[in-house]
């Protein structure tokens, strides 16, 4: 079928280009979104954006440079002029109907998620989609809510105190690739329910979608200048974001080494705040009370959710011993259930890596997971002869100190470890650099509150894993980042507090 042009809004098409893909016709901006219109690129250069699929060119878009940051932010300043002065009941009733035009949009937006990422339709339907839409609307409910301010008691008549919250001004969100309609929500909804103007940043691997929602940024009725995406790579748009003196507050979801160059730009330069969300080796445990059916559902949807290009992906799977061997076999069989295939599939579970950067990174740790001793479980290959879909894999057999047990993979491959005791397996679990996420199964609530209590990790589930809820916080400790995304907490990363003391 052919896809219509979604919205009312009127702005100029000149950087839109069709695109013909598996009977489906999509027209597609690929111009810089600045200012509520589509525009090229300062010196009009531009990248190509590939399907996950085949490997195969979808088509170029304008790439943001430095300049083109600077012209972003400038046009964020000027809506955050205008933006700030609205209500905040106005600007929730805005951010709800940018909400239901997602909804209203939500199959097309969801084949565009799944033609640049190759992530299932069903998959980004169910979760980036309806996850994004009901971030929007949550995070708008506060926009009136969250004004926290407080009265200040001085002991004295003459003298009056009070603080407010105050948005910071102009926001950098530099978003990844393995979620963009989904973290850009993470990062959008509370920054404009608190007043700020931002200038995202999209993944060079995956920046069609939310091009597309600029569409609709401007359907909803924001006003120009308050949501600027741009289209770019980390060293140049990202760095230039990191660095503006003009950018009050960055928030940015990646990996931890890029993580750590964002604290140093901002380090060098204004020293604004920064939110990070990084990396993780998350510990999924397994006791030997545990409801094993339900446990080794979880294990699979931990590893291979998205494909495993999750940072709170549970990749290292500790079984207890009185279990081990039955759980194992369980585990086989349900994995080898799992259905690979094309994104545009009703049957596919997991659809292809990114990219073959990827594709390349993962097939290299299933190797030297083999030549370190690991026994190879289930999967290790590639699915069809193009583009980058890789079997779910599974290790036993695995040492703690084997390089697939240690470093972030991402991409769907489990490392399975047998345990004997909950003071052994806490250590081994927080035995990583990092701590975004963990997982316990066990049908002791005593248990279940121990273990999680002593896991040092920013999330822990039990009895599931990858359950993300916007109303609760979500973020790491250690080498996994700092401050929270989701939640009222989320709100917070985008105020800053002020006193006012007055002398009557």
């Amino acid at each position: 079928m052919a896809s219509n042009d979604i919205g009312a809004a009127t702005f100029d098409r000149s950087t839109h280009v069709k695109v013909e893909y598996q009977g489906r016709t999509f027209d597609l901006p690929t111009g810089l979104f600045i200012n509520n219109t589509f525009v090229a690129s300062l010196a009009g250069k531009k990248f190509a954006t590939h399907d996950a699929a085949s490997g195969k060119v979808i088509c170029e878009v304008y790439e943001a440079l430095k300049e083109d940051v600077d012209v972003a932010v400038a046009a964020a300043q000027k809506g955050f002029d205008v933006w700030s002065a609205y209500e905040p009941r106005q600007r929730a009733v805005i951010i709800n109907r940018f909400a239901d035009l997602m909804e209203k949009n939500i199959n097309l937006l969801a084949e565009i998620e799944s033609l640049d990422n190759g992530k299932p339709v069903t998959l980004a339907t169910a979760v980036d989609l309806n996850g994004a839409i009901n971030c929007y609307r949550y995070q708008a409910g506060w926009a009136d809510k969250h004004l926290d301010g407080k009265v200040v008691d001085l002991g004295s008549a003459d003298r009056f105190a009070y603080t407010r919250a105050e948005p910071y001004g102009v926001c950098g969100l530099i978003v990844p690739w393995n979620f963009p309609i989904g973290i850009s929500a993470w990062k959008l909804a509370p920054a404009l329910a608190m007043g700020n103007a931002v200038v995202l940043k999209t993944s060079e691997k995956t920046p069609l979608s939310m091009l597309k929602l600029g569409e609709l940024i401007v359907e909803a009725g924001f006003p120009p200048g308050v949501v600027n995406v741009l289209s770019g790579y980390g060293p140049t748009a990202g760095d230039a974001i990191a660095r503006h003196m003009e950018i009050s507050k960055v928030s940015f979801t990646g990996s931890t080494a890029v993580g750590r160059k964002i604290l140093i730009a901002a380090a060098e330069t204004n020293l604004k705040k920064v939110t990070l969300e990084l990396g993780g080796k998350s510990p999924n445990i397994v006791f030997d009370d545990a409801d094993l059916d339900r446990a080794v559902a979880s294990a699979v949807m931990g590893f291979t959710f998205n494909h495993g290009q999750v940072c709170c992906a549970g990749t290292r799977l500790f079984v207890q011993e009185g279990i081990y061997d039955e759980f194992v076999d369980k585990l086989r069989g349900a994995v080898a259930a799992v259905q690979v295939g094309h994104g545009f599939e009703p049957s596919t579970h997991m659809g292809p890596l990114v990219d073959k950067l990827q594709f390349d990174r993962v097939l290299s740790y299933i190797k030297h997971g083999q030549d370190e001793g690991a026994t190879l479980l289930h999967g290790g290959s590639q699915v069809g002869k193009e583009g980058y879909m890789v079997e779910p894999t599974v290790f036993t057999d695995v040492k703690d100190d084997m390089k697939i047990a240690r470093e972030e993979i991402f991409g769907p491959v489990l490392v399975v470890m047998k345990f004997k005791t909950i003071e052994e397996v806490v250590r081994r679990a927080n035995d990583t650099p990092y701590g975004l996420a963990a997982s316990v199964h066990t049908k002791s609530l005593k248990t279940a509150h121990q273990v999680a209590h002593k896991l040092q990790a920013g999330t822990v589930w039990v009895n599931t894993h990858n359950m993300v809820e916007v109303q609760t916080p979500f973020g790491g400790y250690k080498q996994s980042g700092s401050g929270r995304e989701n939640g009222e907490y989320a709100l917070r990363e985008y105020t800053q507090i002020k006193a006012v003391l007055m002398d009557l």
